[in-house]
């Protein structure tokens, strides 16, 4: 099985990262996306990172009706920060049977060779793409690359969270369901 592994904050999950998911299902070779939690990325501040498991209670109720994705917490139990070849290397070795390929945006594939061995990740597995305005693809460091042009939101989880905290509505920017818990919760509204 072709696994498209989506690594992220998800802090929270929104409707973008779920069209982007779609579209790898729909127009590639991926047979499921796995949302791989991460419980801190290393190039971003964890200051304003909701706590993993209740980040990964979001993932998992906002994919629960698709059977083609997955929430997975393999990094809660990997050494911190997280770094994508670790987990990929423990992947790889608890799934020989499944093929892993990374998803990201234009934006994140640019900075690649400032991530951890990603002469290795390069070399070793392949990468699902999608594009993003003004940030184009010129060095491909020898990777295996699948370029998709996913539908894209201009939203991000920063913009929810700031929204949250100023009190306006995130409706139809996250699944009914992720909207309800959240303000239920009153997450990222201190």
């Amino acid at each position: 099985m072709h696994i498209g592994l989506y690594f992220g904050s998800f802090n929270p999950i929104h409707t973008g990262h779920l069209i982007v998911a779609n579209h790898v299902v729909e127009h590639t070779e991926v047979d499921k996306v796995w949302f791989v939690v991460s419980p801190h990325n290393p190039l971003k501040d964890s200051h304003s990172l909701l706590n993993e498991y209740d980040r990964l209670h979001l993932v998992n109720i906002a994919i629960e009706d698709n059977p083609k994705f997955r929430a997975s917490n393999v990094e809660f139990q990997l050494p911190k920060p997280s770094y994508t070849i670790d987990t990929l290397t423990y992947l790889t070795e608890k799934f020989p049977l499944e093929r892993f390929s990374v998803i990201m945006g234009a934006d994140s594939f640019q900075n690649i060779h400032r991530w951890k061995n990603f002469e290795h990740l390069v070399e070793r597995y392949s990468f699902i793409v999608y594009n993003r305005p003004g940030f184009e693809i010129e060095d491909t460091w020898g990777a295996q690359i699948t370029m998709l042009d996913a539908p894209l939101l201009h939203i991000s989880s920063t913009y929810i969270r700031r929204q949250l905290k100023e009190k306006r509505s995130i409706k139809y920017i996250v699944p009914g369901v992720v909207e309800k818990y959240i303000l239920d919760n009153r997450y990222y509204m201190k």
